[in-house]
């Protein structure tokens, strides 16, 4: 079987397999622990390297910890990311520790100030006793090795937080229908790329809802579109070992060509603004 590609994530260093493990999929359930370490440890043997998880996402980080306890070898070469939607100080301090808890880990690699929305979210986070100091400071002590941002509701929120916040990443929605409408994978993907920022290309298969049968749209392609966009990485959210094996096996196929990736677009424009759902237009 061959290699995992990897790619620089931004200006910190590290590489990263150029596709990870979401945390959607069985890791966003409860009690399926044996499904949810079967879909752990099959990316584990394919090679990935970047693990997706969230305080938000049920059980996704108590499934880690209970391979990393079981198997604390297999911690050590992962890129292992989480997430708070916390807006205040004390509380993001709080679900950091009971994050670190959980997954049974000293060291998070990637914290992330999870789904900003709008610019009230943002003088909030960036207020005194906000949380973007509660991540500085844990990156500061060493308890967190980077920090970043996510969003997918409006671009100019999101790109605010990249020119601006001390950020090592930023994850944004990567797929044609947003090529289409603009936003994220210009206007954001650009002031990442401006200020070394890593980007994580999420709703890569938006929702499985871009999965247009007789027109060659498989989740291998769309896999293959976001890798063709320049990500550092680009997760997908998995449920069987099956649906690993395949997302490993895009990855291996590399980016789609230019003309490819250009005419895939041009299938979702007429439907592009009613398709991104999660953008939760007003």
């Amino acid at each position: 079987m061959a290699g995992l590609d990897t790619r620089r994530f931004g200006k910190t260093g590290r590489e990263v397999t150029r596709v990870g493990l979401g945390g959607e999929g069985v890791l966003r359930t409860f009690g399926r622990h044996a499904e949810a370490a079967a879909v752990i440890t099959e990316a584990l043997g394919q090679g990935i390297t970047y693990f997706d998880s969230a305080k938000a996402y049920a059980g996704s980080e108590d499934y880690y910890g209970e391979v990393w306890r079981d198997r604390p070898d297999l911690r050590e070469p992962v890129f292992l990311a989480s997430k708070s939607a916390s807006r205040l100080h004390a509380d993001a301090e709080m679900d950091l520790q009971a994050t670190l808890q959980r997954m049974g880990i000293e060291t998070l690699d990637l914290w992330q100030i999870h789904d900003i929305r709008t610019f009230t979210d943002i003088r909030d986070i960036e207020a005194p006793d906000g949380a973007l100091e509660a991540f500085i400071e844990a990156r500061e002590s060493g308890v967190v090795r980077h920090i970043g941002v996510t969003g997918h509701h409006d671009p100019d929120v999101l790109t605010h937080a990249v020119e601006t916040w001390p950020v090592d990443a930023v994850m944004i929605p990567v797929n044609p229908v947003e090529e289409a409408l603009g936003g994220f994978m210009d206007t954001t993907l650009a002031a990442a790329r401006e200020q070394g920022v890593a980007v994580i290309g999420m709703k890569v298969l938006g929702g499985s809802n871009y999965l247009v049968p007789g027109v060659g749209v498989t989740p291998e392609v769309l896999v293959r579109y976001a890798l063709a966009r320049e990500v550092s990485v680009a997760i997908v959210g998995c449920s069987t070992p099956a649906e690993v094996q395949a997302l490993a096996a895009a990855g291996r196929s590399g980016p789609l060509p230019d003309d490819e990736a250009a005419a895939l677009v041009e299938v979702f424009r007429p439907h592009a603004r009613e398709l991104a759902y999660y953008r939760a237009f007003r």
